[in-house]
């Protein structure tokens, strides 16, 4: 969330914000400039939402989905930077940031490469030892942030396609990115109910995770949300 930058309005984050329990906040590197990223906070703060910071490579013009290669202390530099700024506008807003979570292609790096996770946790630990790291179920982080002592939250994806070793499937293929919400449902049931996500048909992995991730850009996010709220609080929407 956060992720509009002046003019340019990028998903439903006002709308969005009844329906969940935390949210990644852009912080400007990718998406999101002051006025949208305060925005967010107070919105969060407002609807008792759980704040984490979601920096990137430096890549506006790619939304920081680009590869990209940083030796470590730039990138140390680079995530201090941005997790440093979300953290301090969340406790001008009397808030507090709970975690952190990479974005984009510094997420997918990071899942498969434990020194690329060593960075991220690092720079955690660095602006504060008690913030959580935020990742792939049985990724490279997941490993890294149990190794280095920091608190992991394992995430999963309703909206996303999976590869046979657990990794998301790349954008560019066929069906990786979901556009309707009964595969998303079924995706959120079968990991919350039954541990596992189906890769292809009758073919299944295993997967333990403690946050459900619903990309805000997604054009169908918010009948996402409503979706999945329905699946646990029928009662309620």
């Amino acid at each position: 969330m956060g992720e509009s930058l002046g003019s340019t309005i990028i998903s439903q984050d006002e709308k969005l914000m009844p329906f969940i329990t935390s949210c990644n906040i852009a912080c400007g590197f990718h998406g999101g400039d002051p006025k949208h990223m305060q925005k967010t906070i107070r919105l969060a703060i407002a609807n008792n939402v759980r704040i984490g910071a979601h920096p990137s490579y430096p890549d506006l013009e790619g939304f920081g989905r680009r590869k990209m290669d940083i030796e470590p202390e730039e990138l140390k530099a680079i995530l201090i930077y941005q997790i440093s700024a979300l953290k301090g506008m969340v406790e001008c807003e009397g808030g507090t940031l709970s975690y952190v979570k990479p974005h984009g292609a510094l997420y997918n790096k990071a899942s498969i490469d434990s020194s690329e996770a060593q960075v991220i946790i690092s720079s955690i630990k660095s602006m504060d030892p008690k913030l959580a790291l935020m990742g792939l179920a049985g990724s490279e982080m997941e490993k890294a942030a149990k190794e280095m002592g920091v608190e992991f939250i394992a995430e999963a994806f309703c909206d996303r396609s999976y590869e046979l070793d657990g990794s998301l499937m790349p954008r560019s293929k066929p069906d990786a990115v979901f556009s309707k919400v009964e595969d998303v449902v079924k995706q959120v049931a079968s990991i919350v109910f039954d541990k596992r996500v189906e890769i292809s048909v009758d073919k299944f992995i295993p997967i333990q995770a403690d946050s459900i991730c619903i990309h805000g850009d997604n054009p169908m996010a918010l009948e996402f949300v409503k979706g999945i709220h329905h699946l646990f609080s029928p009662s309620k929407v």
